[in-house]
């Protein structure tokens, strides 16, 4: 009944927020960037609820702490050092100025203003809406599982609850609807990653008393022989951390701040929410070799994604439940929010409004992008509700695939002056075909290192067909370029 309760108000107070969002949005800079007008606070929390998800804390605690114990506390550091503490200081102040130089809201917007190609807009577009939109499915999915789990309602009936909340405060609200629920999800993450974290190591004697028992069971569930290699790690804590400074739905973050100013305040912020909830879930995740001899399984098969809702099921008191429940709820929302916001965008600003019909009006415009982001959270409900084969492969693919696209062409775009759009070209699509090629090749367990790969070969391709083919206009580099290194 608590847990009914609570959720009921924050639910309530979602769609409220929604509807303030609403009155503040009158055109479609407002409803994707907020106007340009968000502050540090506002940002940073914006920036590390969009990092987590129910992803984390019910796949990847689990499966990584298992597997590797304490080592998985490197992925939540790395997340927090290069993903967000970085990413702000590096990426923060030129994405700012440049965006407002080029005058664009999204990345298929800035690869073609930043380097002239009128067709890159409609690739870029493409991969976004292929690869993020079933990715925001599976979000959806594994909320409808833990709320069916929790609250004993049917899984469709939870993927309508959660499809129709998001749903009403992201199409009101827009980008201020979101920054300010993510600054209340936030705040939520936090309270709830801490108190789980004291309540489950209290049950073992404390955080001290229990890494010290973590370290001597894991190596008798998980024989040395049976450890995952650190190779492995290090592609995880790669894709994990740097995968977010090609992710369009992260970096636009750096595109609505208010000024250059915020960007060190919004940085350490950021740094120390990502390292509170990186270290929080990956601790339960290893905290698990305290409660479990072994991992459940369910059709023979080793179920990892039951860990983490099990041990809080069974050792959480009610109360905290709800409260841990409102958590993953929390991240989740944020993801999915910031996920169909980037998707309907490739198609309602990339293509419609920059292909179709170029002198669409702003009304016009903000109505569109209204009913796209309703439609994409209708069509994520369809792809949650039915296993697609083609559907879970482009989960599995999602992260690394667009980091491996985008990453590289966003960085040289921002810092070197003689990218082609020859070499954008060639860059993404090498991410592209090397992270699905070594996905297959190497197979899912080692599709971190197929991330990486992907991540990493365009940073040589880039530079190396940018230097054999045609330099850029001058005026168009020094229209991006106006205000950066003294320029």
């Amino acid at each position: 009944m608590f847990s009914i309760l609570l959720l009921t108000i924050f639910l309530g107070a979602m769609v409220a927020i929604g509807i303030w969002g609403m009155r503040k949005t009158t055109t479609l800079g407002d409803f994707f960037l907020g106007g340009r007008t968000v502050g540090p606070w506002i940002s940073a929390f914006a920036y590390g609820t969009s990092y987590f998800s129910a992803v984390l804390f019910i796949g990847f605690a689990g499966k990584l702490g298992w597997g590797f114990g304490l080592k998985a506390l490197w992925i939540g550091i790395g997340n927090a050092l290069f993903g967000s503490l970085l990413a702000w200081l590096v990426l923060g102040r030129r994405t700012r100025i440049m965006t407002q130089n080029l005058d664009v809201m999204t990345m298929p917007e800035f690869l073609m203003e930043r380097f002239g190609g009128r067709y890159i807009k409609i690739l870029a577009a493409i991969i976004i809406f292929m690869f993020l939109l079933p990715y925001s499915a599976s979000v959806f999915k594994g909320l409808g599982h833990l709320f069916e789990a929790n609250f004993r309602i049917s899984y469709d009936l939870a993927l309508l609850i959660m499809i129709g909340i998001t749903g009403i405060y992201l199409v009101l609200g827009g980008y201020f609807a979101i920054t300010l629920t993510d600054f209340i999800q936030g705040i939520i993450m936090l309270a709830g990653s801490i108190t789980m974290v004291a309540v489950l190591a209290g049950k073992q004697g404390g955080i001290g008393v229990s890494i010290a028992q973590i370290m001597q069971k894991y190596p008798v569930h998980v024989p040395p022989e049976k450890q995952p290699p650190l190779l492995l790690l290090a592609a995880l804590v790669f894709m994990t951390s740097f995968g977010t400074w090609g992710l369009p739905q992260m970096v636009q973050k750096f595109y609505a701040i208010k000024n250059e100013r915020v960007i060190p305040r919004a940085a350490l912020v950021t740094g120390c929410f990502a390292l509170i909830i990186g270290l929080s879930a990956y601790f339960t995740g290893s905290l698990s070799h305290l409660f479990y001899n072994s991992v459940p399984l369910v059709n023979g098969k080793a179920a990892f994604d039951r860990l983490i809702p099990d041990l809080l099921t069974r050792h959480l008191p009610e109360p905290l439940m709800a409260v841990i429940l409102l958590l993953i709820l929390s991240a989740s929302m944020s993801t999915l929010s910031s996920l169909v916001l980037v998707s309907s965008s490739a198609i309602a600003i990339d293509l419609y409004k920059g292909h179709v019909n170029p002198e669409v009006s702003k009304e016009n415009s903000l109505y569109m992008m209204r009913f796209l982001s309703a439609l994409f959270i209708i069509i994520s409900y369809f792809i949650a509700r039915y296993d697609f084969a083609i559907i879970i492969t482009l989960m599995s693919l999602s992260w690394g695939t667009v980091a491996g696209a985008f990453m590289a062409p966003f960085l040289y775009g921002l810092f070197w002056k003689r990218t082609t759009l020859a070499g954008v070209y060639a860059g993404m699509i090498t991410g592209l075909v090397t992270s699905i090629f070594l996905f297959f090749y190497w197979g899912e367990a080692w599709s971190p290192a197929a991330s990486s790969a992907g991540m990493i070969l365009p940073f040589f391709v880039i530079p190396l067909v940018s230097l054999f083919t045609k330099p850029p206009a001058p005026a168009l580099v020094e229209a991006a370029f106006k205000g950066i290194d003294g320029n």
